[in-house]
């Protein structure tokens, strides 16, 4: 019931955001450089870039935004690329080539496969071997003891049961309740919108076409054991900077293990008319050994008037289909004995 009544009002908050947004733009925007124009640049370098901004004065952020790329989240741990930080153009192409044939192997024998190249948004590759910056080593910092022993029961615990025992079985996003918070996109559909009106920005992911509403005006914290799927964030400006620092994440919503300590803090800065840095770090002293950051570009969807639906509801065909199709595994597997 909590949850249902929570995206009720996260609903409404977002329809009052879409009017006043058309509002906003009906009657143009506030004083400050249109977008594309030279002073929009900065007089000093790209570096220097200043956004536009929305009619009462705050940097303006909004828009559809994708976030894929190729590159990937680690940096390899053996090979030439272990040691390696950064990547020529034509370095850069090349992994970009073979991750492509990759995607279009055919499946070894006895696997159905799936999508191909062709309909994967896999992105173009940036110049670097992980979107990790920090560490230095470009990988995920290792995990507390602590962690260790929180993981190794959780595993224990779920190798008591089969694949699809029970629709609990199955992860959040198969069930279609939530992708969850995700900073480094997916295969597909990996798209923003963001909105703003006056002390709050709206963040909508596509997967699972869901908004987290960012209050601006310093307002309390929710207390700690009021969690939800995308936890609770407030944000703040910070120059041109948007900072969103959220907490109180759902158990059930860990990010690569992370706990419901885990502080995220997320920097948006516009870097051009059509590419914002985007940065987050981890701070979990629970989980990991220290806190690590990833840094990846966000580039505006142009010409786009909306994101397709990510056609996902709870209770979809698929579930039944897998339900089915365990239970039909398990009546074989009788058959045999």
């Amino acid at each position: 019931m909590r949850n249902r009544v929570l995206v009720s009002i996260g609903g409404f908050a977002v329809l009052l955001t879409l009017a006043w947004v058309v509002s906003a733009q009906l009657h143009g925007q506030a004083p400050g450089a249109p977008a594309g124009s030279d002073a929009e640049k900065g007089a000093d370098g790209p570096d220097k870039y200043v956004a536009p901004r929305t009619a009462w004065g705050d940097p303006d952020f909004q828009g559809q935004w994708n976030s894929q790329t190729s590159t990937p989240l680690e940096r390899p741990r053996t090979g030439e690329l272990a040691q390696k930080e950064t990547l020529t153009d034509e370095e850069a192409e090349d992994l970009e080539v073979a991750h492509i044939a990759r995607g279009d192997a055919p499946p070894a024998a006895g696997d159905p496969g799936t999508y191909n190249s062709f309909w994967f948004d896999r992105g173009k590759g940036l110049n670097r071997t992980s979107l990790i910056l920090d560490p230095p080593d470009g990988r995920v910092p290792a995990y507390t003891p602590e962690a260790q022993q929180r993981l190794a029961a959780d595993r224990a615990d779920r190798a008591k049961r089969g694949p699809a025992d029970s629709y609990a079985d199955l992860p959040a996003w198969t069930r279609c309740i939530t992708r969850g918070w995700n900073g480094i996109g997916s295969n597909y559909s990996s798209n923003t919108q963001i909105f703003q009106s006056p002390g709050y920005v709206v963040i909508l992911q596509e997967l699972v076409h869901e908004p987290r509403i960012v209050p601006l005006d310093g307002r309390a914290r929710l207390p700690s054991g009021v969690q939800a799927w995308l936890g609770d964030s407030r944000g703040r400006w910070d120059g041109e900077t948007l900072v969103v620092e959220t907490r109180n994440f759902e158990p059930r919503a860990s990010y690569r293990g992370s706990s419901t300590a885990l502080v995220l803090t997320e920097r948006y800065t516009r870097t051009s008319s059509d590419t914002i840095d985007y940065r987050f770090t981890m701070h979990d002293p629970t989980t990991y050994v220290q806190d690590w950051t990833v840094g990846r570009p966000m580039r505006r969807e142009v010409g786009k008037l909306t994101m397709f639906e990510y056609a996902c509801h709870e209770g979809n065909i698929a579930m039944a289909g897998i339900l089915a199709g365990a239970r039909k595994e398990e009546k074989d597997a009788a058959a045999r004995r």
